[in-house]
């Protein structure tokens, strides 16, 4: 069994790791960690999230520089659900030592200083391990993963958004005069744990936020290779992502091309499902699938396309995991669904 530990274990993304990781037939669940001013720090996983108890009861423990060192020399696989700026400050003295690192953080996805300082507000210090950070999107870089001690886990917007695209892109389907436009709506967990009056209950309705100003906007124009149109909503529901995106084909592009293409790329791809229906949110939300539909007016050219994933699954935690898989040269849905697991 391989040895891992989830750091910012007591966040929703962190403890979902931690439950996957405990389930998982090749990994053992060697501590759980949080930041050493938390007031979670030294309670059981379980009372922070009742769900896991009888499951997840180990404490979780305040990290320190000691810590980081000896989990980054003893263990295998160190995740990290932590702030950017702890990704960032923390990944020299762990990728120091022998583990691979998988860091759910918005760190170390941006590969351009300047972009990322803009979205980000601070300044990136490490440009060489920026530069040697793998983008964790896993059915498109499984050979990068495979061989990267350091994977920047995607964000969920983007992986719901990449997975949509990518498809149409990479057989140039796409007319390169027409940016897609991607709309997508989030559950309120997206915005993490921390009690905040935009996410209480009775104040979240349905609204567009960080438009054209959102950090996952050049995150999707960076690993899709062509700028986007990307406005997120808020929803109030508790989790899962609906994107649905509009795109612009090349001329005299027809059904059967689309849809071969969405099938050459995934049809070893058990984790994303294509559908004959446009997906729901109910379909998808605690599980680790990303669904998939769309449909093409072949006289404007327009194509329309729905992708619906779990943001804290597939969008987070689910595929660390497949990283995490991919890494050790397990396959890629390897304790994520049953067919793979039993």
């Amino acid at each position: 069994m391989l040895k891992a530990c989830v750091i910012g274990a007591s966040g929703y993304t962190g403890a979902e790791v931690a439950r996957i990781l405990t389930l998982h037939p090749k990994f053992e669940l060697a501590g759980l960690f949080v930041s050493q001013n938390s007031q979670d720090a030294n309670k059981p996983l379980s009372q922070l999230h009742p769900t896991l108890t009888g499951l997840v009861d180990q404490k979780v423990v305040p990290i320190s520089d000691e810590l980081l060192v000896e989990l980054a020399e003893t263990l295998d696989a160190i995740f990290l659900a932590t702030p950017h700026e702890a990704s960032h400050d923390w990944m020299p003295t762990l990728v120091a030592g022998k583990a691979k690192i998988f860091d759910l953080s918005g760190a170390f996805r941006i590969k351009d200083v300047d972009v990322f300082a803009d979205y980000y507000g601070f300044a990136h210090q490490h440009s060489p391990l920026l530069e040697k950070a793998v983008y964790g999107l896993a059915e498109w870089n499984a050979d990068a993963i495979a061989e990267a001690s350091l994977v920047a886990v995607p964000g969920c917007y983007p992986t719901a958004s990449l997975s949509a695209l990518k498809p149409l892109f990479n057989q140039n389907l796409l007319d390169k005069d027409h940016r897609p436009i991607i709309n997508a709506v989030s559950g309120v967990s997206g915005a993490g744990r921390k009690a905040a009056l935009g996410n209480s209950f009775c104040e979240v309705s349905l609204q567009a936020y960080g438009v054209l100003g959102h950090r996952h906007q050049p995150e999707i124009s960076q690993s899709l290779g062509t700028e986007v149109i990307f406005t997120p909503h808020l929803g109030n529901f508790k989790r899962g992502i609906l994107a649905t995106i509009t795109v612009k084909t090349v001329a005299g592009t027809s059904a059967e091309q689309v849809s071969a293409a969405f099938h050459q790329a995934y049809k070893d791809k058990p984790i994303i499902r294509l559908l004959d229906h446009f997906p729901k949110l109910d379909d998808v939300v605690n599980t680790a699938h990303c669904d998939l539909h769309w449909k093409l007016d072949e006289k404007s050219g327009y194509l329309v396309i729905g992708s619906a994933i779990d943001n804290l699954l597939k969008g987070a935690a689910s595929q660390a995991i497949q990283c995490a898989n991919l890494s050790f040269g397990f396959a890629s849905s390897t304790g994520l669904i049953a067919e793979v697991s039993q």
